[in-house]
């Protein structure tokens, strides 16, 4: 969140070409079940005085093992220094958003016990036993800040029951009125510290309020509201709003013109830090901006900047740190409180992506070619490594990643065929590049409102360092419509789906060839959400480019997403810029739906059955489209019952990672199209679910 020379940031490709085991007789290469353990850094916060740092250690049961499924559990630990953490909870206690008390004695909590409401918990820092601190009756909390001096609690809650519906449930009549029947968060303030208040006061709040900061005097706060909780509201119309805590009216509003992201007091509480888009198109909240708390005027800091800014944190000097990502790289910049640049520091090989800070104390989360999020110290008076420069690691949350070897990767930038310069991120096979090129599988990223950075690029949909151990190359384009290369760039693809986006693939394919990379002939798409639009159309309209395609929650008529994704506004403000009835065939013609018959790719195709961004029925259509046009072409449909846009059971997680590697390695890596299709039952781990039962 969170005269000056710029450190340097890398002009060449960063390289990690192996673990520090690499050469060990106990190397080997990455699996999915490494994956399906990787531990990581949750939440964050700094005590007081700075000599403390809480945070959450996030996991998932490991079903590889034969645990029990479930979804992100975390587990609260207090740290000294580097490696010397402590676990402050039982095992079964996964809390929620983390702060210290005021005074720092306390780390506190949100946590649900039983089948309670959440509600806030702390636990001595000295030690001892976890106990409630405070609650709103008959509901939830879902966010708390404490008072500055410690006198008082605020919680943001859930709405009031009406209580007529909920009679109407319990007698049947259950029906739900769609997009209406909302009922608003509520703000109450409790008295913090002794018994827990019984009968908090209530502050009256405007819209419907997703997010709120106190004031470093405590008399105000920042809230982000909305008209209505609908997912597009939050993208289209959520504001900044300054509020009295006592009479709860309104003193400044923010009003920014587009999205929102990290917003944060300064110490003094005359100015506030902003991470906004700078027009009502524009993709993504990625320029800084200061804000004055009184008017809310606000200026921005970095307008037109080839970056994207991702998190600030003001420091107790008054300075304001801010980790801004320059493509598929990161830099901690500092600017004084009026705005002018103080200083940049490189991370090395470390891709920065939080900050927090307290007591003189900087602390960040930081990812790396060779670790997943692991929490780092800041200190700009000297370089703790060649890797990482100003910033001291503090946890190893997987020891074991020093048996993996890595693949070599770097950064790659590549021209496109109208000219655009375009870089992503190569992962090269373990063990080199061979002769001819090696199979290679093109990951695209979502959003398209995102990028990919030169840092940790493995997880249960992306092959990363799993592919690499088995011979693949791996290429993640920042292709037209990313992030991190300015607003320009990433409005390039507005008005223009499919073209130059995908075709910024293609090209990249044609580089990685022509550089001996890649085998042409083997090639692969994944991706998921906007990265599964672009597996469907690299199945369908660039079939002949692509050997194999793994498509995630993906779209493939852009007519009939129109009807059923929740954020149509946000669609047409920074995607589309136009509606389907402007012209039907146009929206047609940019559907993988529409050139099924271009179709020759194996594709497997895979959906939350309850995703509500992009309907599972996307998938459904390119299904059977598929296997009544071309009923030749290897295509196959998977569902994950109770998933979404984007699977969250560790089960289902593991199971997508072994789906998607058996389908390349059926077809890409064999380059033959017309393999059968290989068993419909995932092959698990020896002790996951199944895995021994004999037929």
């Amino acid at each position: 969140m969170k005269h000056t020379t710029r450190i340097a940031l890398f002009a060449a490709a960063l390289t990690v070409s192996a673990s520090p085991m690499a050469g060990a007789a106990n190397a080997r290469p990455m699996t999915p079940e490494d994956v399906a353990r990787i531990e990581a850094l949750g939440a964050m916060a700094v005590s007081p005085d700075g000599a403390r740092i809480a945070f959450t250690t996030g996991s998932r049961p490991d079903v590889t093992q034969g645990e029990e499924d479930g979804g992100y559990r975390g587990e609260l630990k207090v740290a000294t220094g580097p490696d010397a953490a402590r676990a402050y909870l039982p095992e079964d206690i996964s809390p929620g958003q983390v702060a210290f008390s005021p005074d720092g004695s306390m780390v506190t909590f949100l946590w649900a016990k039983g089948g309670d409401d959440t509600a806030i918990w702390g636990v001595p820092v000295a030690g001892g036993a976890y106990r409630k601190l405070a609650a709103v009756p008959g509901t939830g909390v879902r966010a708390y800040e404490i008072a500055p001096d410690g006198s008082a609690i605020y919680m943001l809650a859930g709405p009031d029951e009406d209580k007529q519906r909920t009679a109407q449930r319990e007698a049947g009549f259950d029906a739900k009125v769609y997009e209406e029947e909302f009922r608003p968060a509520r703000l109450f303030a409790a008295r913090f510290g002794g018994s827990i208040d019984e009968d908090p006061r209530e502050i009256a709040l405007p819209g419907f309020v997703s997010g709120f900061d106190v004031s470093p005097d405590g008399k105000r706060a920042l809230i982000e509201t909305a008209p209505t909780p609908l997912v597009d509201d939050s993208y289209t119309k959520k504001r900044v709003n300054i509020i009295d805590l006592e009479s709860g009216d309104v003193t400044a509003v923010v009003e920014t013109p587009g999205k929102i992201g990290d917003v944060e007091w300064a110490g003094d509480g005359a100015q506030l830090s902003l991470i906004a888009g700078v027009d009502m198109n524009d993709p993504a909240a990625t320029t800084l901006h200061l804000v004055d708390a009184a008017s809310g005027e606000y200026r921005a800091l970095n307008a037109g900047a080839a970056e994207a800014a991702v998190d600030a944190e003001w420091l107790e000097d008054g300075r304001l740190a801010a980790i801004i990502h320059v493509g598929a790289q990161s830099v901690m910049r500092l600017y004084d409180a009026d705005g002018s640049l103080a200083a940049e520091y490189d991370p090395k090989s470390l891709i920065l992506t939080r900050v927090e800070a307290a007591g003189g104390t900087v602390a960040v989360a930081a990812n790396s070619p060779i670790h997943p999020s692991e929490l780092f110290v800041f200190d700009p008076s000297r370089s703790w490594s060649d890797e990482t420069g100003n910033f001291r690691r503090w946890t190893t949350h997987n020891p074991w990643l020093s048996e993996i070897t890595f693949g070599t990767q770097r950064t790659y930038t590549y021209t496109a065929s109208d000219g655009q310069e375009v870089e992503g991120v190569l992962i090269e096979p373990v063990g080199g590049t061979p002769k001819g090129g090696a199979p290679t599988i093109m990951n695209i990223h979502g959003g398209p409102e995102a990028h990919e950075s030169n840092g940790w690029q493995t997880a249960y949909s992306k092959p990363g360092q799993i592919a690499a151990g088995q011979g693949y190359a791996v290429f993640l384009p920042n292709y037209r419509g990313s992030t991190g290369y300015g607003v320009a760039f990433a409005k390039q693809h507005q008005g223009n789906y499919t073209d130059p986006e995908f075709r910024d693939i293609v090209d990249a394919k044609r580089a990685l060839v022509a550089d001996g990379i890649t085998d042409g002939t083997r090639t692969g798409i994944t991706g998921g959400s906007y990265g599964g639009y672009a597996s469907g159309w690299g199945a369908t309209y660039y079939s002949d480019e692509f050997a194999a395609s793994v498509m995630f929650v993906g779209i493939s008529n852009q007519v009939s997403k129109f009807g059923t994704v929740d954020i149509p506004y946000e669609m047409y403000n920074v995607h589309s810029r136009a509606w389907p009835w402007d012209d039907w065939t146009a929206m047609l013609e940019v559907s993988p739906v529409y050139h099924v018959d271009k179709a020759n790719t194996p594709i497997l195709i895979m959906h939350g059955e309850e995703d509500t961004r992009v309907n599972p029925g996307q998938s459904l259509e390119l299904y059977r489209s598929l296997k009544v046009r071309k009923p030749d072409v290897p295509t196959r449909l998977v569902f994950y019952p109770g998933e979404g846009h984007g699977n969250q059971g560790a089960a289902a997680r593991y199971d997508y990672s072994l789906r998607m590697m058996r389908w390349f390695d059926t077809y890409l890596k064999t380059g033959d199209r017309r393999a059968p299709l290989p068993d419909p039952r995932p092959t698990l781990a020896e002790g996951a679910g199944g895995a021994k039962i004999e037929e």
